[in-house]
Order: C-alpha cells, then structure tokens, then sequence
C-alpha cells in the first residue's frame, strides 16, 4: 500500500510511522547565544500579607465602633471573615492606586454587611441590627479600608520610586525603542528600561541595542535586570528559548500592546495594554492535572475495556498479526515515549515509515481499519499512555521526532509546545486542526492552550471533544 504524499505536508498529523528519536527543545538560548547566568530567586509579586491586615483592621473598627454590634462576637467574626474573602484582587503592575479601587472596596463592603446582618436577623431575630446600624458601620469600615490601603499603597510606589525594576525591552528596535521612552517618561510605574533587545540596531538616540547573547547576559548582569517586555507579537514565537531563559534567571516577562490593544486587560504600563506571561515549565495546578487524567483514563479504560477487546479480536482476524501498533513520538521537554494505537495502515517499508508523512489511502484499506479511523477508535489505546504517565487527556498532540525537529526549525515557537505533557485531544483539535491542516495554526492554538492553562480549560476541552465524536469525522 503505498502513501498519497511523497514528502512531508506541512499541514497532516502522521499515521504510523517510526524514526529514531532527536532532540526538540532547543538549547538555553538557541536564538541569540544568550546563556542564562546563575538561576536568581524569581522576582516575588508584593506580599499581601498588609493588605490582609489593612482589610481585617478596617473590619474591626467598622464594628468597635458600633455600640449595638459590639454586643455579638460572632457578627463580628463573620464581617472580618466575609470582608477577607471578598477583598479585591490586587492589581499588577503596578501598585494599584487608592482611587482606582474605591468603587471596589465600598462595594465589598457593602455586600459583606448586608450579608452578615442578614443572616444575623434570620438565626437571631432579637439581636437584629437596625437599618442605620449597618449603613454607619460599613460607612465606618469602608472608610478605614480605604485609608489603610492607601497607606499600603503609597508606601509600595514611593519604594518603586526608589529602586524601579531594571527591565530589557525585546522586540523590533524602533518600536521597542518607543516603548522603553514612554515607560521612561512614567517613572510611577515602578519599571526602568535599560536596553533593547533586537536583531539589528535601529542607528538611532536611545537606549543601547543588544543584538548578541553575550550583550543580552551582560546587561542581565551589570543592571540586574528583573523584567522583561515583548513588545511585539513575533516576539512570543521567535524569541521563545530567550524569554524562558531569561524567566528562569529570576525575570518577569510581560507582554506590551505597543499599538493598539488586541486584548481585553485591566493591567497597563505607561498606558499600554499589558499581561504577565508564565514562561515556565511547570505550571500550578499539575497536581490537579494529573489526578483528573488518571481518573478519568482509569475509568475509561475500565468501562471500554469490552469494546477494546472486539476491537483487537476483529482487527485480528480481518486484517492478520500485528494489532497494535507501537511509534515514537516526542512529550514533555523534549523526551521520547511509545505510543500506542491500533494498526490500521501498514507502510510499504521502513524508508517510507521514516521519512513519509504518510496519509493512507482509504480506500485501499479494509472496511473496518476505515471505521477504526473515521470513528477515531484507533485512538483509544493512548488512554494507557495517559495513565501511564506519557500523555494527558488535554494538550498538544505528539508528533514524530523526524517531523518535530523538521518543525521545530520551520515554525517559531513549535518547540515550546513541549511545556506541557502531549494529549489525546487539544484546543487545536477543538477548532478543527486535525488531519490536513496548517501546522503554524496548530502550534498558534498549542502555545496558547499552555499559557492559559487551567484545570477547567481541559474539562471544556474534553467535553467539547465529546460532542465532537458524536459527529466523527476521522483524523
């Protein structure tokens, strides 16, 4: 049987097909030279340790001063509880202003008073508090809120004021160069550009272009630079092995809208749109990641375990030895595993095994490997990789080292797909990126899936995956 392509598409998932296993990810600081000094302790966001306290003192006054609330410690133990929980985010960078969260602070304050007198008046009418009684202490509280947390405030900018964080700016030298002016001209947002990072100098005023990893990790040095803002979109994609580098030397990297906003945010920088970007590895919540992969493959497997059987037995005797299919494909961080599936296409030799990207011709093979393939139910296999530990239910689909080292040069950003665990399904699946589709769109959808990581993001995922296979439409 042979394969409808002769050389790689850059747009198909392979069938089938092994090559020895080659290294992905590429070296610290592939795309400048740039070697990350030695690992500094990351740069922590505030502690909210003393807005935790501005917050539970305000409480306390609002009800200390209230002779008829003084009387029920338990109300008083529910105010500061129900105003902790509901205290408002705190806003990056920079330091939030007072004014900015006004709006806010009154309107958690009102809520937990409203709340805790009402649940007062309904477990104890006779200690019920009167209308005035609420509206003077959470007047009272909200006033005290504010002051407390203006005081925080203002004590976390003056010290920006002092000592800003020294940052890189990365992207096309005039428009980073822009950037790192207007930044400059704000000193109140706490960061101070020290040098550009681009291909090529501009040839202009400014500050100094860095255009080699020798430069880069200099100026990382001698400024102690603690941030790092991308301010173009290519930067995320060409400058990827440098911008992880530089996070795991202890920078916060950020991206800056330098034209006009393309995102919705609340975070702003001189102005410009901004969000912090996790450039590393690992990602919080793991832990939950990995325990719904191994639920829910466990369970599955258990309840398809009947339907895998007649599988392999009809596979068997339809189409002779060899039902399961063993490939190498490339996970997390570059490392090679075996995956499993059943064989529904056998290449002609190990040549075009190697180093076809192979798509089969369907209606060469026999009735049921094409119901295996349209229905997906080769797939089913890869559930033992997830509870194995190889894969995970949701995240980038693995590729084969021959092809990923292919990508990995051709498309920037492919190899920072390799973040996270590869998975059965992805949200480039989701959005039709399977079978015959662009490569450069896949690795866009991948990237994006890793950096907005969340346990419920898989769950949508794997539910909309779901409804998908009611319709199958084979990969």
């Amino acid at each position: 049987m042979t394969a409808e392509h002769t050389v790689p598409s850059p747009g198909a998932e392979p069938r089938e097909q092994r090559f020895s296993a080659v290294s992905v990810m590429p070296p610290r600081g592939t795309a400048t030279g740039f070697r990350s000094p030695a690992p500094r302790r990351p740069t922590r966001s505030a502690s909210p340790v003393p807005l935790l306290l501005a917050d539970g003192v305000a409480a306390l006054l609002g009800t200390l001063a209230l002779a008829e609330a003084q009387r029920q410690p338990l109300f008083i133990a529910l105010l500061i509880v129900a105003s902790l929980l509901l205290r408002p985010r705190d806003g990056r960078p920079p330091v939030p202003r007072l004014l900015e969260e006004v709006p806010a602070v009154c309107g958690r304050i009102a809520v937990a008073w409203l709340a805790v007198s009402a649940l007062l008046a309904a477990y104890r009418p006779e200690h019920a508090l009167s209308v005035s009684t609420v509206l003077m202490g959470l007047a009272l509280q909200a006033a005290a809120g504010c002051v407390l947390r203006g005081a925080v405030h203002g004590r976390r900018q003056a010290a920006l004021l002092r000592h800003p964080h020294t940052a890189l700016v990365i992207g096309p030298a005039a428009t980073a160069q822009r950037v790192a002016a207007a930044v400059l001209r704000h000193p109140r947002c706490g960061v101070r550009p020290v040098g550009i990072v681009a291909e090529q100098p501009d040839g202009g005023e400014g500050l100094p272009v860095l255009t080699t990893g020798e430069e880069v990790e200099r100026a990382v040095i001698q400024n102690g630079v603690r941030a790092v803002l991308a301010v173009h979109p290519s930067v995320r994609a060409e400058q990827g092995p440098l911008l992880r580098a530089l996070a795991e030397s202890g920078c916060v990297v950020w991206e800056v809208d330098a034209d006009t906003p393309s995102y919705a945010t609340r975070e702003r920088l001189a102005g410009f749109s901004c969000r912090r970007l996790d450039m590393s590895p690992a990602r919080r919540g793991g832990a939950g990641k990995r325990a719904l992969d191994m639920l829910v493959s466990g369970t599955l497997l258990l309840l398809v375990s009947p339907l895998l059987l007649a599988c392999a037995v009809t596979l068997r005797i339809s189409d002779g030895p060899g039902v399961v299919f063993r490939q190498e494909r490339i996970g997390r961080n570059g490392r090679p595993f075996t995956l499993l599936k059943f064989r529904t296409h056998r290449p002609v030799d190990e040549h075009e095994s190697a180093t076809r990207w192979s798509v089969a011709n369907e209606h060469e093979m026999r009735w049921f490997c094409r119901m295996l393939r349209r229905t997906s139910l080769d797939e089913l296999l890869q559930l033992w990789n997830v509870l194995r530990g190889d894969m995970s239910l949701v995240g980038p689909r693995p590729e084969r080292p021959y092809f990923v080292g292919q990508f990995s040069q051709n498309y920037p950003g492919y190899a920072a797909r390799h973040r996270m665990r590869t998975g059965i399904t992805g949200l480039a699946q989701i959005h039709g990126l399977r079978g015959d589709t662009s490569i450069e769109d896949r690795c866009r959808f991948d990237n994006a899936y890793v950096d907005d990581w969340s346990l419920w993001q898989d769950i949508c995922i794997l539910l909309r995956t779901a409804s998908l296979l009611v319709r199958p439409t084979g990969s």
